[in-house]
């Protein structure tokens, strides 16, 4: 009966755009209707992505879900950058980072209660996210002080910082990949789609989760002002949440099946390829579709994204997932979204 309320709900999609780009409605409806049409394409982009790992096994699944689910977050960034928002791109890819590693990951324990977690993979991956902050310091500790180097000096510092990001993402991409290859075994059950279908479909449901997000963050600044929030606030958590839709989903309904290594799989690969490929991409991009975009990231930004990295590196290092570690990290993330509302 859920999954059939489920794909029902696959209508909410058309009938918010057409609610935006046809019927203009206020702002505030747009947020709520693309929100509500957010959820089945989050359910739909967890189920393909299962059914693709019953062919690829639990690591190369998380990867295809991670990867997904993050294409919404690099578009988003990028209408952010062109609409002249630095803040805001900067704030969105910190509170993905951070909600994928606490949130995502900790909501998918809760579901999952005890279970395995391939150690090998996550702390490695874990360990890239501790590197990718301490590059981006080169970066932002020249902006802490009070602003002695241009914009355009910070995004030539910037650009190299980016390269070697990006190849370090290539180097850890293809270890993961080949360590999944060669380990893991992928025998399909009889009721799994076949890998065709399931890739097919995520493409799609990601498409749609572009759209949507797209015009929920279109809206967000005046749901925002409605409300009461800053702009800061509702990047790093209200935009990252959003765009973090499809793991947020998928991860749960994963974990609520049993498979506690795909669904924690799914929350550190979304964070690592955000701290090692969005983020030096979007840099990269930006002077494209507007001004360079500068990796300049807040102390507390810099600081939660560690924090974020250690106390997930602590939860999984033994190799199992327990439901009280899932209720320690929802905590830290509390902790961190109070230290966002008042930075």
């Amino acid at each position: 009966m859920v999954r059939k309320i489920l794909w029902g709900l696959m209508a909410l999609t058309p009938v918010a755009l057409i609610a935006r780009f046809v019927l203009h409605l206020d702002p505030t409806t747009l947020f709520i209707l693309s929100a509500l049409a957010l959820i089945p394409l989050a359910w739909l982009i967890g189920e393909a992505t299962e059914h693709a790992a019953e062919h690829t096994g639990p690591g190369i699944g998380g990867f295809l879900n991670a990867s997904f689910g993050n294409a919404p977050e690099l578009i988003i960034a990028l209408f952010a950058v062109a609409d002249g928002l630095p803040g805001v791109v900067r704030g969105s890819l910190t509170g993905s980072v951070v909600s994928n590693i606490l949130l995502v990951l900790g909501a998918a324990m809760i579901a999952g209660g005890d279970g395995k977690v391939d150690t090998r993979s996550l702390r490695w991956q874990l360990v890239s996210v501790f590197g990718a902050v301490v590059l981006l310091l080169v970066v932002s500790i020249p902006s802490w002080n009070g602003g002695s180097r241009e914009r355009h000096n910070l995004f030539l510092l910037s650009i190299p910082i980016s390269l070697i990001l990006l190849a370090a993402y290539v180097v850890i991409t293809v270890r993961n990949l080949r360590i999944h290859r060669a380990t893991e075994r992928a025998e399909p059950a009889e009721h799994a789609w076949t890998l065709r279908k399931s890739i097919v479909l995520l493409c799609g449901a990601t498409l749609a989760t572009a759209l949507v997000s797209e015009t929920l963050v279109h809206s967000l600044e005046h749901f925002g002002h409605a409300v009461g929030l800053n702009e800061f606030f509702i990047a790093v958590v209200i935009v990252a949440i959003v765009g973090n839709a499809a793991e947020h989903g998928g991860a749960i309904v994963i974990a609520k099946g049993g498979n506690t290594t795909l669904a924690t799989e799914i929350a550190i690969t979304s964070s690592m390829q955000v701290a090692v490929f969005v983020v030096p991409a979007v840099c990269l991009l930006s002077w494209i579709v507007g001004r360079g975009l500068p990796l300049s990231f807040r102390a507390i930004e810099i600081a939660t994204m560690a924090a974020a990295a250690l106390f997930a590196t602590i939860v999984v290092w033994d190799g199992r997932s327990r439901r009280w570690e899932g209720f320690l990290l929802i905590g830290v993330y509390g902790l961190a979204v109070v230290a966002y509302y008042f930075a």
